[in-house]
C-alpha cells in the first residue's frame, strides 16, 4: 500500500510510529459533487461518469451497492482493479474473474489515474474513484459522499425516487454512521493494522462492544434507523459481509463471528438477499486481497480455503 508524493509513486506501508501503534486513516482529498443542476461543474448526465472500484474493498463496495440499488448501471460505467495490491498499489491486471482492466485509458496502475487528475498529487491512492470523463478528472474519492450523490443526483434522469437518506431521518442516520464508522467499519482496520498490543486491544474491545449493541438493537428493530432500509444499513453491510471470512482471522477480531450473533447474522442474510446485492459480492476477490496483499500481516500470502459461509 503505497502513496504518491508530488506525483511520484512510493511503496510505503502505513507509519504507526507516531501514533503509539494505532492505525490512522487519511481523509479523502477529492470532494466535488455531482448535482442535478446543469449549470454546476459536475451535472448528472448519462454516460459521463465512471467508477473505479475494487470488489475486495468495503469502501468501494458501498458505491457498487448504490449503483445497483439506484439502477445506474446504464448511467455510470465501472472498471475493476485486481485484488492483489502490492508494491505498485492497485493494479489493472486482468486474468481473474471480475477484473476488467482500465477501460478508459488502458492504465496499468491506479496511481496513473490520480496523476492524470493532478500530476502533483500527494497522498494515498484509494478506491473508489468517481471519474468525470468529460473533464478527465476525479470528482470524488470519498465513498460516503459518492453514495449520497448516487442516491439522489440522477433521480430526475432515471425516475428512481428510492431514498436511502431521507431528511426526516438524517440526524439519526448520521449518528448511527458515526458510531459504526469509528468502531466497526474502521475499527476492524484499527485492530488489523495496529502495531502495539495496547492499540489493538483498545480497538478490539470497542469493536465488540459496538457489535453487541448492534445485535441487541436489531433484536428489537428490523433495520438500523426508522424501520426502513437506509444508507446506514448498507454502510454496515460491507463490513459484516467480510467479517467471518477475513477480519475474524486476518485482523484478529476473533472474539465472535457474525454468524455467532443471532440478530446480526439474520440481518446480514436479509441484506445479502436484497435484490441486486449478492451480485456485488465477490468473496474470492475479498479473500485474495486481504490475505495476499497484506504481507506485513500474512507473510506467506497463503489464502485460506474456508470458512463455509451460510449466506453464500
Amino acid at each position: 500500500m503505497g502513496l504518491l508524493v508530488e506525483g511520484q509513486w512510493r511503496d510505503n506501508w502505513y507509519d504507526t510510529s507516531h501514533t503509539s501503534g494505532a492505525f490512522k486513516r487519511e481523509s479523502a482529498q477529492f470532494r466535488q459533487q455531482i448535482t442535478k443542476e446543469a449549470d454546476f461543474p459536475f451535472p448528472a448526465e448519462k454516460g459521463r461518469y465512471h467508477l473505479y472500484v475494487s470488489l475486495a474493498c468495503p469502501w468501494a463496495h458501498r458505491t457498487l451497492i448504490f449503483r445497483a440499488l439506484k439502477k445506474l448501471d446504464d448511467y455510470i460505467g465501472i472498471s475493476v482493479v485486481h485484488p492483489h495490491m502490492l508494491e505498485h498499489g492497485w493494479e489493472f491486471k486482468t486474468g481473474m474473474d471480475g477484473t476488467t482492466g482500465d477501460s478508459l485509458y488502458g492504465f496499468r496502475y491506479l496511481y496513473e489515474l490520480y496523476c492524470k487528475a493532478d500530476n502533483l498529487y500527494s497522498g494515498r491512492v484509494t478506491v473508489p474513484v468517481l471519474w468525470d470523463k468529460k473533464n478527465q478528472t476525479i470528482v470524488s474519492n470519498e465513498s460516503a459522499e459518492i453514495i449520497r450523490q448516487l442516491n439522489q443526483a440522477f433521480n430526475h434522469l432515471t425516475g428512481d425516487k428510492t431514498d436511502f437518506y431521507p431528511q426526516a431521518l438524517a440526524a439519526e442516520i448520521d449518528a448511527m454512521n458515526d458510531k459504526i464508522y469509528i468502531k466497526v467499519n474502521n475499527g476492524v482496520y484499527k485492530c488489523g493494522f495496529a502495531t502495539t498490543q495496547e492499540a489493538y486491544e483498545q480497538a478490539f474491545y470497542e469493536l465488540f462492544e459496538t457489535l453487541d449493541f448492534l445485535d441487541f438493537h436489531l433484536g428489537m428493530h428490523e433495520y438500523l434507523v426508522g424501520e426502513q432500509l437506509t444508507e446506514a444499513d448498507w454502510r454496515l453491510f460491507t463490513t459484516l459481509i467480510r467479517f467471518d471470512a477475513v477480519y475474524f482471522g486476518h485482523f484478529k477480531t476473533n472474539q465472535q463471528r457474525i454468524s455467532d450473533y443471532h440478530h446480526l447474522q439474520r440481518y446480514l442474510q436479509k441484506l445479502y438477499n436484497h435484490p441486486g446485492i449478492k451480485q456485488t459480492v465477490n468473496m474470492n476477490h475479498i479473500k485474495q486481497h486481504y490475505y495476499y496483499s497484506h504481507k506485513t500481516i500474512n507473510p506467506t500470502q497463503i489464502v485460506p480455503v474456508g470458512p463455509r459461509l451460510d449466506f453464500l
